[in-house]
């Protein structure tokens, strides 16, 4: 499943799959935005599925955002990743 960012009054909504496939894509695009933009915000809301190398690729935005003075942030509280299982598991 291909990722798709679609901007709305300022929040970059993303939707599919964040794996070692387009973790990289995510990052790119962020990484552009906050050196136009300044600021970003990111809705997880709809992801389909996050592995290890999303959850890096969140943190090291975090810290590039923070290494030049911009402002990265992520809105959703993945209640839509895994719906039939209570827990969502990733290994380190």
């Amino acid at each position: 499943m291909a990722l798709t960012i679609t901007e709305i009054n300022g929040i970059f909504t993303v939707e599919g799959m964040v794996n070692s496939t387009t973790a990289n894509q995510l990052k790119n695009y962020c990484e552009t935005l906050l050196n136009t933009c300044g600021k970003v915000i990111i809705d997880l809301q709809h992801i389909a599925f996050m592995d290890i190398n999303g959850l890096m690729t969140l943190r090291e935005l975090y810290a590039y955002a923070k290494s030049s003075n911009t402002v990265f942030s992520v809105l959703g509280d993945g209640s839509e990743i895994n719906q039939d299982k209570n827990t969502i598991k990733a290994a380190a």
